[in-house]
């Protein structure tokens, strides 16, 4: 199979496969396009071809996880492992600027009205079978990820399917069944790292007769109707050139995970000091709020012709409120993955293993985390304003926020007991919905 990669219609590169597997070969045109970019970290356009170790992970990464992945697969009659067939299907609308895939028809690209709240309730109930609306005609998108999600457009005031090769602009979370108050969690903590100076995708919530939805402006997007363009990124998994299932730092995978130290080192490389920054207040934003599940997919750089960046912050979710989710970090902070076992001495060695200053980021902490508890109140009331409302759910999970973060700014000040076990948990799940891969 033969698929080429667009960015608009400028061809970017082919991707074609043989006995070895996938390899991604650019177009000569595009090295020399005085806007070009290069797909991923892993594939600098000074190479101009990039074989099956550093493509299929890429492309893997393209495609949701676990039971999205599965639905998707029954839908369109295509084995889990055909990942060319599955982009083929699929590569219309994708995460970042590209496309892939010829255009199936000379359709016009367009939005098509969810006309009634009862149609898009009907549409949330059927994703778990029914991922990305594969199969409804003129619909080609996917998104990375293990939850439920619809890439949508916005026409008007209403919701709008992207049709034709149409690029989405934002991106619709259902509530989830399982994880009560899913959408006011993630809108919390969304809008509280916001207030706390962080950069942030920007988020509203919504309801459609009894379901709640988060609705998360795409990052990747710029414009409006038919002037949106796609602005081009990838996740760390992809710029490190590991797959999906290598997501956690400790996984059964057979492959090591991504752990600080490498994403540390991947921004030294290729971005700048604020870079560094803004990583390191992300890392201590999302144990101070117990985000258990801020995997290497959950972070992403923007890359442009001018130089990488790093993106703006989504997925943000505090599992201190649920039964049964586990609460080891998806990558050590000096040895520790326990949020309240963290340590003076677990961010000093981090600081040691990422070339940061250690006091500058034990003070960093201090800083960050008395915004933190400052802006709570005014976080809930900004979430509890929201159209799918909840401040009530929205104040509980901000006082187990609360209760944390001073866990994690005292102890930062402390050195702990030496003979605190560092790698111990019960089993549990990943608020992406699997069980966790590091546990057990």
């Amino acid at each position: 199979m033969t698929l080429p990669i667009y960015a608009d219609a400028r061809p970017v590169a082919i991707i074609e496969a043989d006995r070895e597997g996938p390899r991604i070969d650019y177009e000569e045109t595009w090295r020399q396009d005085g806007d070009r970019f290069p797909i991923s970290l892993s594939m600098p356009l000074r190479t101009s071809r990039h074989g099956p170790d550093v493509a299929v992970p890429w492309l893997m990464n393209l495609l949701p996880e676990g039971e999205p992945l599965r639905a998707m697969t029954y839908a369109l009659g295509v084995g889990r492992d055909d990942i060319l067939g599955l982009i083929a299907e699929t590569g219309r609308d994708l995460a970042g600027a590209l496309t892939i895939g010829s255009p199936r028809s000379n359709a016009r690209p367009g939005y098509r009205k969810i006309d009634n709240p009862g149609d898009l309730e009907r549409i949330i109930a059927e994703l778990p079978s029914k991922p990305f609306l594969v199969g409804d005609e003129g619909v080609s998108m996917s998104l990375a990820g293990a939850q439920q999600k619809l890439p949508v457009g916005l026409d008007g005031d209403g919701i709008a399917i992207p049709i034709n090769g149409a690029s989405s602009t934002h991106i619709l979370k259902p509530d989830n069944p399982r994880l009560a108050g899913s959408v006011q969690n993630e809108a919390l903590c969304m809008v509280l790292a916001r207030r706390c100076g962080l950069v942030v995708a920007p988020v509203s919530t919504g309801r459609a007769g009894d379901r709640s939805y988060l609705l998360v402006e795409r990052y990747d997007r710029a414009g409006a109707g038919i002037d949106v363009r796609r602005l081009h990124q990838e996740d760390f998994c992809q710029a490190l050139g590991r797959p999906p299932a290598a997501k956690y730092e400790h996984n059964g995978s057979g492959v090591r995970g991504p752990a600080l130290a490498d994403m540390f080192a991947l921004v030294r490389e290729h971005m700048t000091a604020r870079d560094i920054n803004r990583l390191l207040d992300a890392v201590i934003f999302n144990i101070a709020v117990g985000n258990v599940d801020s995997h290497a997919k959950n972070y992403s750089i923007l890359l442009t012709a001018q130089h990488p960046e790093l993106a703006p912050l989504y997925d943000l979710m505090s599992g201190l409120n649920w039964a049964n989710i586990t609460q080891s970090h998806a990558q050590d902070v000096g040895g520790q993955r326990r949020g309240r076992h963290i340590y003076g001495r677990h961010w000093r060695r981090m600081a040691d293993a990422c070339g940061l200053s250690k006091p500058g980021v034990i003070r960093r902490l201090d800083g960050l985390i008395t915004r933190l508890l400052a802006e709570l109140p005014a976080a809930v009331e900004e979430v509890g304003a929201m159209s799918a409302g909840g401040r009530e759910m929205a104040a509980m999970f901000a006082a187990s926020i609360g209760d944390r973060a001073r866990l994690v700014q005292a102890h930062a000040q402390e050195e702990g007991d030496q003979a605190e076990p560092d790698a111990s948990d019960p089993e549990g799940a990943r608020l992406g919905g699997e069980v966790s891969p590091s546990v057990g």
